[in-house]
């Protein structure tokens, strides 16, 4: 498949290696401006890996004219400004992957609504989702992932296209669900990193019981499966982002309550705001969301917001 990368962060880095690897003709595009990029272009490289020379860098947007699919991995509150610039382009049957998680702030939008109604209808998208890391793919450690798409061909291709000894794909059967969870793990990402930073871990078990319920009765409510939330879009995904050293959401929430600095704000900040948005609109208590907004959003202080949610989840657990 001849398959088009945008985004040069990690991810997207990641995804276009891996792409090459099992066989597919694969460009990369970055920003002229980015840091990531102007690396590649001079060394083919990050600090997680290698890009062979069988991958394309270009600079230029018009380079996903040329491919049959267009995979997405850049900051999910860029995206709209992202699908603006794609427009005049005038994209027909593509195949649109989104490798990111996240909710519009602004409007509470899940990602794939925000390309579909971006693009014509013969364009197909899909969400690539699941648990895993860029170092431990590197160094030959498989993991299972999800493929969604509201589009059963356009899924059939891309998870038979896509699987390799390093990934194996499993069918999405939920899109608004998968989404959903992918995104608010990030956030219990950040709580559990809360609880690192205070020496608090033990108390990650019972943060993953509510998390997961908490989850399961928003997706509920907004009309997908509420056991989504205990596949691998969020439960199946815990391993990765309440223990690895290498979750970015985790390590976020420790440095923040240590009062250090971080590299930028993780995922997780911004889709906790989204969150409580969507309570709001579908009536549904989320106190970890609303835990962490009124620490991140109203100056709470953190260690007492932790002890009160848990006092409370002691309470009443379900």
């Amino acid at each position: 498949m001849k398959i088009t990368v945008i985004g040069c962060g990690r991810w997207g880095s990641f995804i276009t290696w891996y792409l090459d690897h099992i066989g597919h003709e694969v460009t990369l595009y970055g920003r002229e401006s980015s840091a990531h990029m102007q690396r590649f272009l001079k060394e083919r490289k990050n600090n997680l890996l290698t890009l062979p020379e069988s991958v394309k860098l270009t600079t230029k947007l018009s380079a996903v004219s040329e491919g049959e699919a267009i995979i997405i991995s850049v900051n999910s509150q860029g995206l709209q400004k992202l699908m603006d610039e794609l427009k005049p382009m005038n994209l027909s049957n593509k195949k649109i992957v989104l490798c990111m998680k996240g909710i519009e702030i602004s409007t509470g939008r899940r990602l794939s609504q925000i390309a579909e109604e971006s693009l014509n209808e013969t364009n197909k998208v899909a969400v690539w989702l699941g648990p895993g890391h860029v170092q431990e793919f590197t160094n030959g450690i498989p993991n299972c992932m999800v493929i969604d798409s509201r589009d059963e061909e356009a899924k059939t291709q891309l998870i038979h296209a896509f699987s390799g000894p390093l990934i194996r794909f499993y069918y999405g059967q939920d899109l608004i669900g998968n989404e959903i969870g992918a995104a608010a793990k990030n956030v219990i990402g950040i709580a559990a990193g809360m609880l690192d930073g205070f020496h608090l871990s033990t108390l990650k078990g019972a943060l993953m019981s509510r998390g997961t319920r908490e989850v399961a009765r928003l997706i509920k409510a907004m009309g997908g499966n509420e056991l989504s939330a205990y596949g691998l879009c969020h439960l199946g995904d815990y391993e990765a982002t309440v223990f690895s050293e290498f979750s970015h959401n985790r390590r976020y929430g420790e440095l923040f309550v240590q009062g250090k600095e971080s590299e930028g704000l993780a995922e997780g900040y911004y889709t906790v705001k989204a969150m409580v948005e969507l309570a709001k609109k579908y009536n549904v208590e989320l106190p970890i969301s609303q835990t962490l907004y009124e620490v991140f959003y109203k100056g709470r202080e953190p260690k007492e917001a932790l002890e009160s949610l848990f006092t409370r989840s002691l309470k009443n657990e379900f």
